[in-house]
């Protein structure tokens, strides 16, 4: 098994496999875009299917595919489906936007993928539209409910922001009465699309949990899986549950269990590290399996203890990547 320098097993790979979005989520991208990578300096399918295959074979039974918007890369499905007939991975999970997902629902319920992170912020249009830039709600919905219908588990991840969405809580909330869905509130990141970090925040974990009792004060605690990134809620008679990842306060950090892989072939150790390994460069370099996972476990021999460790040391300027770059 892959463990840290702290003693944690490390069995989750969150891989990003494009930069690239066909949505324009403010606090995602910069306001004028992302200089998108180049084919040549992403990895290919044929290289993340070699990454997979080692880090699996190192202990890895969890992917989750992410973007970027995973669904815009020519030749996704042929390599989700290549993917998901690797012995020793027990989880393939996916993250998408769902604007061009509910056709490819029915083959991925085929492939073995059990479980999908809808990313959706609002359920009013004109919000949607204003959070996007683009009018692509009617879709978004469409996905779910394919999701839905064939039995796949739908987590939805809905990023709280002041004075964007902050009005949609109680709404994203009563989807789960009538539909088996978890809705995840997501406290805003430390900094947003353009890299600008923030100081305090308004809406965390406390004060969307307080928002949601005004209206359901019986809410209750639920267990929390292991090494889950969300507090997680019931309502009585809800079919559905509630959610909420301290993304911001990173209270989470203590029993990380992930590595992340970025479109361009850096392992990152933690979302909020600047650094990482670039594997990419080291495949090229014609290096066999042996070297390359030598340096995964190198990497690992200097993960930070925490997200607040990983910033303070690598981020002394204050600048980050977009969400898009770093893999979600």
């Amino acid at each position: 098994m892959l463990k840290d320098n702290h003693g944690r097993t490390i069995n989750y790979l969150r891989l990003a496999v494009t930069d690239r979005c066909n949505l324009r989520c403010f606090y995602c991208m910069p306001e004028q875009g992302n200089n998108w990578l180049a084919r040549t300096e992403l990895l290919s399918w044929e290289e993340m299917l070699r990454l997979c295959r080692l880090t699996i074979g190192m202990g890895v039974n969890k992917i989750r595919i992410t973007g970027g918007e995973p669904f815009v890369r020519k030749g996704i499905m042929p390599f989700l489906s290549e993917l998901s007939q690797i012995k020793g991975l027990d989880n393939l999970t996916i993250t998408t936007n769902g604007v061009v997902t509910a056709p490819l629902v029915p083959e991925l319920k085929q492939m073995g993928i059990r479980s999908v992170n809808l990313s959706l912020d609002t359920l009013d249009r004109d919000r949607f539209l204003a959070i996007t830039h683009r009018d692509e709600f009617d879709k978004v919905i469409e996905t779910m409910h394919a999701l839905i219908s064939h039995r796949i588990e739908v987590k939805i991840n809905a990023v709280v922001m002041d004075g964007k969405n902050t009005q949609d809580i109680p709404a994203l909330v009563a989807l789960t009465k009538e539909l088996p869905v978890s809705v995840r509130f997501i406290e805003e990141m430390p900094f947003n699309g353009g890299g600008q970090h923030y100081q305090t925040l308004l809406w965390d974990h406390m004060q969307i949990l307080q928002t949601i009792k005004n209206s359901h004060p019986k809410i209750a605690k639920i267990p929390d899986p292991q090494y889950s990134t969300s507090y997680n809620y019931k309502i009585p008679g809800h079919k559905g549950d509630v959610g909420i990842i301290a993304a911001y306060t990173r209270s989470f950090c203590g029993t990380c269990n992930r590595i992340r892989l970025t479109p361009q072939g850096v392992l990152k150790t933690c979302l909020y590290d600047n650094g990482g390994t670039n594997l990419k460069d080291i495949l090229r370099s014609g290096a066999n399996d042996e070297a390359v996972s030598s340096a995964i476990v190198a990497a690992l021999a200097t993960k930070a203890i925490d997200g607040h460790e990983a910033e303070r040391t690598t981020y002394a300027d204050g600048a980050h990547q977009s969400m898009a770059m770093i893999g979600g």
